[in-house]
């Protein structure tokens, strides 16, 4: 069965064009709140890819040669046609991928708009010909200037589709290079219509291609295109290990922002009030389907069961439901599989010794006949007494499951906060700034945050360690990933 009488078909978006698949094969695209197929998206393949590398291949010189200023312009225009659109775009977002509309309408979609709005203002500023020179007593001058690196490869995931497709899409284009996009083909819809805009802004065409696809089939042949220098990935930590793997024989310019297991660490006196609060949020905003949210809490002993039971009864307000009803906390996770992916780890986690405190099983929205009775939705869960080296508290589970765990010293803290694979990000809680610094320093991982969650400057290096990605983007740190430096030294005098 479908949703739709008229079935959407999407294709792929090269050299400014929507063109069918190469081989003309489809799939099914999910709506999660449902579980009905509404759209076709292609299932594209090396012929596809080969395609939007040669488009954007032969407008790489005519766009790399406008100046930071022309760029700007069309950034600037592309900003603000999202944020014309952005009811359309926010009910796009949530149908497609599950998530509220009231979370893609305030958070996904003005972010969109903000990452294109802030890489139009800093290329004005922060890619001048000449960035350093230096001069080598009387006779010759060195200097260094930034060129765009080419085609790059720019592969996003499903769980904030347009959010980080436009965080990757806007520095590239921004700083002289043309792109292929390869975004995830669960969630397809917001990077089908971003095509629509950029024709509307008047982009040149070729600049930004869109090949719809898998991993194995598109992504795979984006990687080893021997004329894409760079690929910008976001997804998960095994998908990295093969991106890396298939470009390596290439050299090509890797960032890699993979999964995360992210610790928050509670002391006793902290904002006691606010700290649940914001946890609540930071575990289960967009139904805990975010690289950056607090699936590990290690709390204190001195308010630890006082914790336990007021985040308990905090996260029992929390509603699920049909992601259009404004009044709705979570939606339905992405898809069946991930739904059996996260029923799996409650389940090891009893068999671990952790205690269902709330939650834990599949949520019931509206009656038996409800268009969402086939739907993914399931009830935020939170975990005690799963020991920090408890499978359930060490794998990237990714979704509304949180566990927490008890500890006595700053110490201790920070050792069940750093002993596992992963780090991408973490929170700490406490009043005296003295500790906030020290422990801040101390974990490990790519971004801390102190006494709140989820602030972001876009100035500021994103990206995680260990097992959590290779590289930094942001600010300045995306100039130098998406472009290349070159020493010129010049002898002086006739």
């Amino acid at each position: 069965m479908t949703e739709e009488k008229f079935m959407l078909k999407l294709n792929n978006f090269i050299n400014g064009n929507f063109v069918s698949p190469v081989d003309d094969v489809y799939m099914n695209n999910y709506n999660p709140s449902t579980g009905e197929v509404y759209s076709m998206v292609p299932d594209s393949s090396d012929k596809d890819v080969e395609l939007a590398v040669e488009a954007a291949s032969k407008a790489l010189a005519g766009w790399s040669a406008k100046s930071p200023a022309e760029r700007s312009v069309y950034l600037y225009r592309i900003a603000d046609l999202i944020e014309k659109h952005i009811g359309h775009l926010s009910e796009a977002e949530s149908k497609d991928q599950g998530k509220t509309i009231k979370t893609a309408r305030t958070v996904d979609i003005p972010r969109s708009a903000a990452n294109f709005r802030f890489y139009a203002g800093q290329i004005l500023y922060t890619t001048e010909p000449s960035s350093a020179h230096h001069v080598m007593g009387q006779e010759y001058l060195n200097y260094t200037i930034r060129a765009p690196v080419g085609v790059c490869g720019l592969i996003s995931p499903w769980n904030l589709p347009l959010y980080l497709l436009t965080w990757k899409i806007a520095p590239a284009i921004a700083l002289g290079n043309t792109c292929v996009c390869k975004p995830s083909e669960i969630t397809p819809m917001t990077a089908f219509i971003l095509c629509d805009i950029l024709n509307e802004a008047g982009l040149p065409p070729g600049v930004v291609n869109m090949v719809f696809g898998t991993g194995p089939r598109a992504g795979s042949a984006l990687v080893q295109h021997p004329k894409v220098p760079c690929i910008s990935f976001t997804g998960g930590t095994k998908t990295g290990e093969v991106i890396t793997k298939l470009s390596s024989p290439y050299h090509k310019k890797l960032s890699l922002e993979l999964g995360g297991k992210n610790p928050a660490i509670v002391f006793d006196d902290c904002n006691f009030e606010e700290c649940v609060e914001v946890l609540v949020r930071s575990s289960f905003s967009n139904q805990g389907e975010i690289c950056l949210c607090n699936s590990r809490i290690f709390v204190q002993d001195t308010v630890y069961e006082r914790f336990v039971e007021k985040f308990v009864e905090r996260v029992k307000q929390l509603k699920v439901g049909d992601p259009a009803d404004e009044t709705c906390d979570m939606g339905a996770l992405i898809s069946e599989d991930h739904l059996k992916k996260i029923e799996y780890y409650v389940d090891l986690a009893k068999q671990e010794g952790g205690r269902i405190m709330c939650g834990g099983q599949r949520a019931q929205v509206g009656d038996a006949d409800s268009k969402f009775r086939k739907g993914y939705f399931y009830q935020p869960t939170v975990i005690v007494d799963c020991k920090p080296d408890s499978r359930t508290m060490q794998e990237e589970i990714f979704g509304p499951v949180v566990g927490i765990y008890h500890f006595s010293t700053e110490q201790q803290a920070l050792s069940y906060a750093n002993d596992i694979q992963y780090g991408l990000s973490s929170s700490v809680w406490t009043k005296d700034l003295d500790k906030a610094h020290r422990v801040a320093a101390k974990v490990e991982c790519g971004i801390c945050w102190v006494n709140c969650w989820m602030v972001r400057d876009l100035k500021t290096p994103f990206g995680g360690s260990k097992a959590s990605g290779v590289g930094r983007e942001g600010g300045l740190h995306s100039v130098e990933f998406y472009t290349e430096c070159k020493n010129i030294c010049i002898k002086l005098g006739k």
